[in-house]
């Protein structure tokens, strides 16, 4: 399988913080400046109403008490400042329905499946549609990101599902030939045999990781002795670790944990199975746990073949694979660990990997004792 490529670094949040410190700061200035505007306008149209009134009696031979001046002086300010409103409120209208044709026009070319949508918000009165503008900013930005992770889940999915296919057809086609020998007919038949549980176990993965990330999954939460556990998933995987002749050393505390017994077992299984995978024949796995004060900490640790430091972002990341030809040799569909992380943080735990390039990797895993798993906590409350 290809190796998955990383998407597009994101901005940090240190330099979106500062964007949005930087645009107050602005409006605060432009609110500031609209102010004293205002003021300058105000102070201007008394000072024309004034001139004009002057001008008016100098031409004429009116003669006006202080009453009736500043009457008329008021009144001319008044037909002034209504000019200059109406204006203002022409020159405001028009901006304003510029950015609501902007947003109208965003929506739609949202709606039509076009995610590459901005607003340009320098270029408005200030505080016309802000929240609706940044919203509808926000929202495209993320569905171009969920559409983009859909394509390459796609894109993987597909790879996976055809990789096996095309050996299965191959193999089949060859079986065809009336010359092939008994042993070559067991070799073909033993190879179609391996490519259909690949993909029955590529299926099986994508079906956990779409019930884990439903809204609707039910986790049932009981209390067991997470020690135990885990000795039995080490019990079960003897053969494995037994055709290697790995070492494996356990060093586990008496534990007892309220979580969801099935999900946890999965976790054990896949990271003790890819410890066993990629560790050297006659190597050494150790799994340990640290009880401390709020967290049980398990860790999985080989001397295998490591993992080089660009990719350890990313491998809990579905379909990634950090050595693509060496994963597809041993059978790896790049979901296990998406599986791990995924029922570690339902648990409100954590779970990280160290690892250095040839000497091998530590897969740690963090859970509350008691683990507040909501899903499970509603459907039992829903059943009751």
């Amino acid at each position: 399988m290809r190796e998955r490529q990383g998407r597009h670094p994101e901005s940090p949040p240190t330099s979106r913080h500062s964007a949005k410190k930087i645009s107050k700061t602005r409006r605060y200035l432009k609110h500031t400046l609209d102010t004293l505007m205002l003021l300058l306008v105000l102070v201007g149209v008394w000072i024309a109403a004034y001139y004009t009134l002057q001008f008016i009696l100098s031409r004429t031979e009116w003669e006006l008490s202080g009453l009736a001046l500043f009457l008329v002086q008021s009144g001319t300010a008044t037909v002034y400042g209504a000019i200059v409103l109406t204006i203002f409120i022409l020159f405001a209208w028009r901006k304003m329905n510029y950015a609501l044709t902007q947003i109208i026009d965003a929506l739609r070319r949202i709606s039509k499946g076009e995610f590459n949508v901005m607003i340009d918000t320098e270029d408005r009165i200030d505080g016309e549609y802000d929240k609706i503008i940044a919203g509808i900013n926000d929202m495209a930005v993320g569905l171009q990101e969920m559409e983009q992770m859909r394509q390459e889940f796609i894109s993987n999915v597909s790879h996976e599902i055809q990789s096996p296919l095309t050996s299965i057809r191959g193999f089949a086609l060859a079986l065809q030939e009336e010359e092939l020998t008994e042993k070559e007919r067991k070799h073909y038949l033993q190879i179609i045999e391996t490519e259909t549980i690949r993909l029955s176990k590529l299926s099986d993965n994508l079906l956990k990781l779409t019930s884990l990330e439903s809204e609707h999954h039910v986790m049932a939460v009981n209390t067991y002795r997470l020690d135990e556990q885990i000795k039995q998933v080490v019990l079960a995987s003897e053969s494995l670790w037994g055709s290697k002749n790995i070492e494996l050393e356990l060093s586990l505390s008496h534990a007892t944990i309220t979580a969801d017994e099935d999900a946890l077992s999965q976790v054990w299984t896949n990271l003790i199975h890819n410890a066993i995978k990629f560790a050297k024949e006659e190597g050494h796995i150790c799994i340990a746990m640290k009880l401390e004060a709020d967290v049980i900490q398990i860790s999985i640790a080989d001397d295998g073949i490591g993992i080089a430091e660009e990719h350890l972002p990313h491998v809990f990341e579905r379909f990634y694979k950090a050595d693509a030809s060496r994963n597809r040799k041993l059978g790896g569909n790049g979901l296990g660990l998406s599986i791990v992380k995924k029922i570690v943080e339902l648990h409100r735990g954590k779970v990280q990997v160290e690892s250095q390039l040839g000497a091998g990797s530590v897969f740690i895993v963090q859970l509350p004792y008691q683990c507040e798993v909501k899903a499970a906590v509603d459907a039992q409350d829903s059943s009751s």
